[in-house]
This record gives C-alpha cells, sequence and structure tokens, in this order.
C-alpha cells in the first residue's frame, strides 16, 4: 500500500471505522486485503464533485464511487443548503429515478435523508424521465429536486442530478455552495438516514396526464398530425424511462402508427443490447435503424435511459436510414419552430432561441435570417435552462439545444426533454410531409440556405486518476503551443473560457468573453471553421468537437462537398490531437 498517498490513505482508513454498515467495510477490507492499489486510488484519491451533470460516478465503495454514504452526504448537504435558503418555509423537493441498477433503491435512500430533515418529498412511485422529474419541481412548487441517474453512460456507472427551485440543475453560486456544504459533513453520523413516512407524497402515474396535456398545448401544426396520422414512427427507449411516457405523448398528439422496438422496450440497467445506451452510438440505433427498415418507416427515434437526450435516423433518398447528428437533428427543430411561427404570423420581437459554444453555428444562422435573437451558453443544458430562468417574464423563450442530443421546445421545464422533442419532431415530419418534403429534403434545403455545416466530435477516455492526470496535461499543453494553423488553415483567433479572454492571433490584442469559466479552448480559422477542446464534466473523457462550412450551390453537389468537408475535418483534428 506504500504508493497511496496521504490523502486517500486517510480516506481509506475512515471507511475501515464502524461508522459504516458491515457490507461495506468487508468489500473496503476486500480490496486492502488484496493489495488492488489501482482500485483503491480511482475509489478513493478524491470526493465525487458536481460537474456540468451534477455527481456521477462508477457504482461501488469509496469517496469516489455511487453508494449509499456518497449518496447519503450529497443529499444532506443539500438539504442543509436548502433549509438555509429557505428559512422558515415548509420545503418540498421532487425526486425520481431511471432504469439503472440501484436507481430505485438510490431515489428511497435520498427520500429517506430529505424526510428524515424534515423536508417534504414528491417521490415518483416508478422510474420516470428527467423532464418530467424538471416538470415536478415547477409543478408543485419545491425548492429543489433529485434524478437519479447516469444519462447514457454505460451500466456501471449511476449518478444524481441536483435541481433548484426553478427546475433546472444547480448553476453558481448553488452548485458549489452545495459542494461546500457537502464538503462540511465529516462524519456518517452526520447524516440523517432515517425516514419520515408522513414528509413523503408518492407521484403516480396520472401526473403524466398533466405533463402531456401542458406539451399538446404548444404543438403548432395540429392540423398536420391529423392529416398525417397514420406516420409510420420507429421508437426504442434504449431500456430507459422514455417507455413510460414517449408512446403516451405521441397516442395524446395524434400518432396512431408507433411502432416501439421491443426487444429494447423493458427498462433494464444492463442495458443487454447494446454496448453504451447512446443514442449518438451506431449500435444503440442499430435495432431501432433496422426496424424502420422493415417498416419502411417516415422517422426513427431512439431516447437514452432517462429520456432527456433522443437520436434520429431520417430515410436517404436510397432508402436506407442514415443516423443525423444532435446539430442536424437541433437545427431541424430550430427552423421548424421558426419558420412555422413566422408563417404564422406568431414571432414577436423579444422572441429567442439558446445554444451552447460547441454547438454548430447553423443554429445561429437560423436565427438571424428570421430576425430571432439566439444566446449562447457554455457546455450543459443547464446553462440553457439559467437564461430562461434569468429571462422569465422579459423575453420569450422558443426552443433550444445542444449538440449532445439535447433540445427543448418550449419552456415548460429547464432541461433537455427528450419526450417533448419526440412529439415535436413526429409532428415537423408530419408537417413538412404534407408538403411533400422528408427530413432528408429539409436537411438539404437548410444547407442551400445557410450554407453546408458539417460537425464531428471525437471523445478520448481516459479512466482513473491517471486519465484525469492526462486530460489536464493535454489541455495545459494545447494552451502552451497554441495553433498558428489547422490542416494548413490560418488560425485567425483563440478563446480560453478558462482564463475569459479571447485573442486575435494577427494583432495579438485581447477580449473579455463574458461567460463563467470553464476548461474549453476553442479555435476559429480565417474560414470562419471552429475547433473545441474539453474536458467532459461528467465522463473520464476528453473531447474534442469540430465544425467546418461550406457554400452548397446545388443539391446535386451534396455528396461532394460532403465527402470533401468529411477531408478537411480530418486534416484538421490530426493537428490538434497528439494522442
Amino acid at each position: 500500500m506504500g504508493n497511496l498517498d496521504k490523502d486517500t490513505q486517510a480516506r481509506i482508513n475512515q471507511w475501515l471505522t464502524n461508522e459504516y454498515d458491515q457490507d461495506t467495510v468487508a468489500q473496503v477490507q476486500k480490496l486492502v486485503d488484496n493489495n488492488e492499489e489501482t482500485e483503491l486510488l480511482d475509489s478513493f484519491y478524491k470526493e465525487l464533485e458536481f460537474g456540468t451533470g451534477g455527481l456521477r460516478g462508477i457504482m461501488g465503495v469509496g469517496s469516489n464511487r455511487m453508494n449509499k454514504y456518497t449518496i447519503g452526504k450529497a443529499t444532506q448537504g443539500l438539504a442543509n443548503y436548502l433549509l438555509k435558503q429557505f428559512p422558515n418555509q415548509d420545503i418540498k423537493v421532487a425526486v425520481s429515478y431511471d432504469s439503472r441498477n440501484n436507481s430505485q433503491a438510490f431515489g428511497n435512500l435520498v427520500a429517506d435523508v430529505f424526510s428524515a430533515n424534515g423536508i417534504h418529498v414528491y417521490l415518483f412511485e416508478e422510474l420516470r424521465p428527467t423532464p418530467v422529474l424538471s416538470f415536478a419541481v415547477r409543478h408543485f412548487e419545491c425548492q429543489g429536486g433529485v434524478m437519479l441517474t447516469a444519462s447514457h453512460n454505460p451500466k456501471e456507472y449511476n449518478g444524481y442530478k441536483a435541481y433548484w427551485n426553478d427546475g433546472g440543475q444547480l448553476v453558481a453560486p448553488h452548485d458549489k455552495n452545495v459542494i461546500t456544504e457537502v464538503n462540511a459533513i465529516q462524519s456518517v453520523n452526520d447524516i440523517k438516514f432515517d425516514r419520515v413516512e408522513k414528509n413523503i407524497t408518492l407521484v403516480g402515474s396520472e401526473f403524466d396526464d398533466i405533463y402531456i396535456a401542458e406539451n399538446k398545448k404548444l404543438s403548432i401544426h395540429p392540423e398536420a398530425v391529423q392529416g398525417q396520422k397514420d406516420l409510420k414512427i420507429v421508437y426504442s427507449p434504449i431500456h430507459g424511462t422514455g417507455i413510460t411516457v414517449v408512446p403516451k405523448m405521441l397516442k395524446a398528439w395524434g400518432f396512431e402508427n408507433v411502432t416501439i422496438v421491443e426487444e429494447q422496450a423493458e427498462p433494464n440497467g444492463n442495458f443487454p443490447t447494446v454496448i453504451y445506451p447512446n443514442p449518438e452510438e451506431d449500435d444503440a440505433m442499430a435495432k431501432a435503424k433496422q426496424k424502420g427498415q422493415e417498416l419502411d418507416a417516415d422517422v426513427v427515434m431512439a431516447t437514452d435511459p432517462d429520456a432527456d437526450r433522443v437520436g434520429v435516423a431520417i430515410k436517404t433518398p436510397s432508402g436506407s436510414f442514415q443516423l443525423i447528428n444532435g446539430n442536424q437533428i437541433g437545427s431541424l427543430l430550430t427552423y421548424y419552430v421558426l419558420s412555422s411561427k413566422k408563417a404564422l404570423g406568431q414571432l414577436k420581437p423579444n422572441d429567442y432561441i439558446v445554444k451552447t459554444i460547441v454547438t454548430s453555428n447553423l443554429f445561429a444562422a437560423i436565427a438571424d435570417a428570421h430576425n430571432v435573437k439566439y444566446y449562447e451558453t457554455l457546455t450543459g443544458f443547464k446553462y440553457i435552462g439559467e437564461v430562461m430562468t434569468k429571462l422569465l417574464g422579459k423575453e420569450n423563450y422558443l426552443v433550444g439545444g445542444e449538440e449532445s442530443y439535447g433540445y427543448l421546445v418550449g419552456d415548460l421545464v429547464r432541461d433537455k426533454d427528450a419526450v417533448n422533442s419526440c412529439a415535436f419532431i413526429a409532428e415537423m415530419c408530419a408537417y413538412f410531409k404534407n408538403q411533400g418534403k422528408s427530413l432528408y429534403d429539409v436537411l438539404v434545403q437548410l444547407y442551400l440556405e445557410y450554407g453546408f455545416y458539417k460537425e464531428k466530435l471525437i471523445s478520448l477516455t481516459k479512466k482513473g486518476k491517471a486519465g484525469a492526470d492526462e486530460i489536464k496535461q493535454m489541455m495545459a499543453d494545447l494552451r502552451a503551443e497554441l495553433p498558428k494553423t489547422l490542416g494548413g488553415i490560418e488560425v485567425v483567433e483563440v478563446r480560453d473560457y478558462e482564463n475569459s479572454e479571447a485573442t486575435n492571433m494577427k494583432t495579438g490584442e485581447k477580449s473579455k468573453i463574458e461567460l463563467p469559466k470553464s476548461d474549453v479552448l476553442q479555435f476559429i480559422t480565417v474560414d470562419g471553421d471552429v475547433i473545441s477542446a474539453r474536458p467532459s464534466g461528467t465522463e473520464p473523457k476528453i473531447k474534442f468537437y469540430c465544425s467546418v462550412k461550406e457554400k452548397l450551390a446545388f443539391s446535386s453537389e451534396y455528396g461532394q462537398i460532403s465527402n470533401r468537408l468529411d477531408d478537411k475535418v480530418e486534416v484538421m483534428m490530426a493537428d490538434i490531437i497528439k494522442d
């Protein structure tokens, strides 16, 4: 055990005391006895921290793992903070959970701790999507909420998304303040685990109807749905929570021909039919695409385990189904909402949309063309929610999204909402089908009108403490030697969000970035290409985003220019990723 640092060893020793239950102590002791230093280091080298998506980690024993004690400590810290922030008030929170292993048990544990602290809990009886939890926080006028999920991470993971009274995930200063409260808890004895039943109200499936009814009011073209009620939709919940609400939502909107991918319909935390339950991945969408092909479907959709992200496959002219990326889905939704509202005379001067800094500028081009304001935020939908809350009553939110398959139409919640998105994607498909257009046709039309934007994301996984150190070093190396060219194209501006500073590479002139600090570097070329480097806040990954564009004059050039942009992305990325 000689290679473990003093702080790590101290945490291990603490977890071997009788403050912890016998089973936990036995598991830690086994790691010590077997001299499993790497596992011990990864499990105890730090406390789990709130990132862009809250608390997230591998399940197991240890301070850096998801378990009874780390979740109990996080909940006690959040409870303490709520009690300080809302003195002399009856505090309410909503709690839900997804289909992951232990999620239901963790959800009940969170309810136990809140209830033991005199806080009233609206606890969902059964698994429900993240956006339904966000909606519940607002509906029940809660001061906070918690969703137990690790979103689209592999099956070993679980997570804890903490929400504030606006229905959005914690942002500054609350995120840091909650961490301070959590870190102030020095002993397991400070955590109140004893459930108080009278402080818990169970929320049943009837709540779905309230959420669905409010969403249905947002429909822009219900007549299009009526005209295409037999639209062939294939949907997969990828073993997650989407099965509980998405089919009901589509039915309520008037869609009568929805086929569920049966092999993936059953909620299951082992996600038996996929490697990762992530609709960004070809593998995760394969069964849905296959079903779409068999049925000659109009659109194929799949949601991740907590149903806040949705992947889409569309039919190409050859009849095959092609996955489209998050930038393309978001651009289509933005165009559908803005162009429809403009045609109906419903656009107002104070309307706006929101995108994140690593999301395609096609969103912005569409907004500009419709004279609609757009805002940019850091990566993470909680920042889009923060803009919505700040502007509530002053400006009117229409639609927002990020490249990682998260969107929201209308302002019913403060998080990305795949249930809401599925309904709007289906409605959009029906609307354009009435005009004799497929979603593929509309996508090409967008490129003809606004420019052909092509994006690629490369994620490098670097696990454990060694991986975290490596990611930190990669960012330090990039900052130490800023590239002057990428793929032979001149870099004209570098934006360092950690230093809140943009640098003109020609003049050396510096300007301030008016966003919170974040470990992100962006390189903008003379052609307007954007490459971003960013360590993930929720996974052991460093992510590189590339967006390039070119004019598309004729639809017949689509394939040729698409290939040319792919080549451009490859050579640019090769200059920035040294792995």
